[in-house]
This record gives structure tokens, sequence and C-alpha cells, in this order.
């Protein structure tokens, strides 16, 4: 959907890198290894997105770090699109927003490290959640996105261990 607005691939995924989830940091050759690209077509957008304002650099050592810009201007209207692109609203809207007990909602997996995936990883962190009701709200959220979702139900100490060295990106938490 997005190739059709913007026809650079690696811009997109440099988008999806840093506005889905605005606390990553990388650097050039880490983003030649994980995207298989040329650091020539990498660098090059990456500069037209920090010319524009859209991503910040700063030197740590003898790398060059980048992450979002977390003032643009239209930093929050990016991020909601890719999130729409993704399918993390359809998520929040039709599964989280339907069980009663949830304490949070976590993305796990490729999407809360900014890659694009297939499988969304949806970590649940409740004590008392029903899982054939979730089953179901999951299967009829995977029709509406077009993308497969792999949940699973933990309790918040669960979350903490299973999850304590890996990225997550938190979508949703209770007002509770």
């Amino acid at each position: 959907m997005l190739e059709n607005l913007i026809t650079s691939k690696t811009r997109i995924k440099l988008l999806l890198k840093f506005f889905l989830n605005y606390q990553t940091t990388c650097h050039l050759r880490g983003l030649v290894t994980e995207f298989g690209e040329s650091s020539n077509s990498i660098r090059t957008e990456l500069l037209k997105l920090e010319n524009a304002g859209l991503l910040i650099s700063t030197i740590k050592g003898n790398k060059k770090l980048y992450y979002a810009n977390t003032n643009y201007p239209f930093f929050d209207e990016i991020n909601s699109i890719l999130k729409k692109v993704v399918g993390i609203d359809l998520i929040i809207e039709q599964i989280t927003s339907q069980i009663g007990n949830l304490d949070a909602a976590y993305l796990t997996g490729d999407i809360a490290v900014g890659k694009d995936s297939k499988i969304i990883e949806l970590a649940l962190i409740g004590e008392t959640l029903d899982r054939s009701y979730i089953e179901t709200l999951v299967t009829k959220s995977e029709s509406f996105i077009s993308r497969r979702i792999k949940s699973i139900i933990l309790t918040s100490e669960e979350m903490m261990h299973y999850y304590s060295d890996k990225p997550v990106l938190l979508i949703w938490k209770s007002d509770k």
C-alpha cells in the first residue's frame, strides 16, 4: 500500500524501522545487514530523511546513530499511518478493546523492531483471559489485515521473564 505513495522500498523500510518503534536507534552497517541492501542506497535515504527532519543522528564512538525525531511536526501522523499499514490499529480496535481483563498488549518479534512481517506476534498480558474468545478475535482480525497473528497470553511476571532481553513494543495499556 505504501509503495503507491513512496516509490523507494528502502525509504519505506527505514520509515517502518524508525517510526513504528520510535525508540529504535541504528547505524548504517546494522541497517545494511538487516535490509540486505547496498550501503550507498541506505545512506542516501538516511540523509534524505535526516535533511527533511524526520530522523536525527548522533555520533557515538566511530558510529553515526540514527533515530526518529519525535518532535517532527507530523511524527504522530506518520506513526499512525504506519500502524494502519501494518494493521496495529485494527489489532487495538478488534482485539484489545474487546477483552475485559486485559492489562496490556505488546508486539514482539520483527514488527517490534520495525521490520515489516507477514506474521504479527502479539503478547496479551492479564491474569484471567479467555483463550478461546481471544482466538476468535484473532482469527477475525487476521481476515481484516491480511496477516497472520500469533498470540500468546502471559501474566505480568511471565512477560518480564520471557521478554526481558527481547524487543517489545507496547501498543495498548489498561487505564486501571
